[in-house]
């Protein structure tokens, strides 16, 4: 469960950037593959006719109209949750958030904290897909491996 305008400047995306919210949700979204967890991203200030809960795979955007805060969402998500709540994490450095959160027994990391972490597992895919990359384009192709034992073949 995560404050999203909290995570934005964290994971190095822009507040006034007009596709922030989507900008943080793309990642998100690779993040949950990654580590095949469920994760639910709350913004506020959703313009009318805006607000609501969208799915984009297993990343669930809640779109919080004007006049309630994501903050107010996810305390009121973590009394609905019950008991359950004790499987979750928040992500957020609001201190309102985190005592919900401490209160109803869930797991707790600052956006710097989980900043840190969503960045370290996306540059580690990156780096083994730019190194699977490399290696590829080192391999000949089924095709370019007869086409150099064609010419061997003609060089006897």
């Amino acid at each position: 469960m995560i404050d999203g305008h909290n995570l934005i400047p964290k994971a190095g995306l822009h507040l006034d950037s007009p596709d922030d919210e989507m900008d943080l949700v793309s990642l998100l979204q690779e993040f949950a593959r990654l580590t095949r967890r469920q994760v639910e991203v709350y913004f506020d200030g959703a313009p009318q006719g805006h607000a609501g809960s969208r799915r984009f795979g297993e990343v669930t955007a809640h779109f919080v109209r004007r006049g309630q805060t994501a903050d107010s969402a996810i305390k009121s998500r973590l009394d609905a949750l019950a008991a359950e709540a004790r499987n979750w994490t928040v992500v957020s450095s609001d201190r309102e958030v985190r005592n919900a959160a401490h209160a109803a027994h869930a797991d707790v990391v600052s956006s710097d904290e989980f900043a840190a972490f969503l960045t370290e597992v996306l540059q580690q895919v990156r780096h083994i897909g730019s190194r699977a990359e490399a290696e590829e384009e080192g391999k000949l192709s089924p095709q370019e491996v007869e086409d150099w034992l064609e010419a061997f073949r003609k060089c006897r």
